[in-house]
């Protein structure tokens, strides 16, 4: 169970902080049900409610510093997804995205920028569906990271790619 104070991460609401755990008799008539109360980072006015039986299921806890900073340094690790088949393509990019997991988003990312550089060599311009899953991705990373490490999200691109040059290691 996650505490009042806990960063959270939710999909489709990015970062949130738990304000509060409350009951919701009225929602669910069960007045022995609780509730976190989800304030995103993204827009404070805003308010989610998640049951905390459920919590699990649809949050994770914020990265935290050192792990923002493993992610960054394994970064050239992470494999691109391996998409055979075209028609599921953007099935593969939702269910990363829902999984709210870095790796994921950076394996898609990765993904995207090999097909688009194919397809820019191939003479053919970026597909729009890709380009939408590509900047989806790109906003919960960096988001998601620029949080972690105290560091502003338009940061996170150059920082990134210092952080790769330099063979992983971290740049504090």
């Amino acid at each position: 169970m996650y505490q009042v104070g806990d960063y959270v991460v939710k999909m489709n609401a990015g970062i949130c902080h738990i304000e509060d755990i409350v009951h919701m008799d009225e929602v669910s008539g069960n007045k022995d049900k609780l509730y976190y109360l989800l304030v995103p980072l993204s827009d404070g006015k805003m308010k989610i409610y998640v049951p905390t039986d459920h919590g699990d299921s649809v949050l994770r806890k914020a990265l935290t510093s050192q792990e923002a900073w493993d992610v960054i340094g394994n970064i050239s690790q992470i494999q691109a997804a391996d998409i055979e088949n075209e028609k599921l393509r953007e099935q593969e990019y939702k269910e990363a995205i829902r999984s709210c997991r870095p790796e994921s988003w950076v394996s898609i990312i990765k993904t995207m920028y090999q097909r688009k550089q194919k397809r820019f060599a191939q003479g053919k311009k970026e597909g729009a569906m890709d380009e939408r899953y590509f900047h989806m991705a790109e906003e919960y990373l960096y988001t998601e990271l620029a949080f972690a490490i105290g560091r502003k999200k338009g940061e996170m691109c150059q920082l990134i790619a210092d952080t790769i040059e330099k063979g992983g290691k971290e740049e504090k």
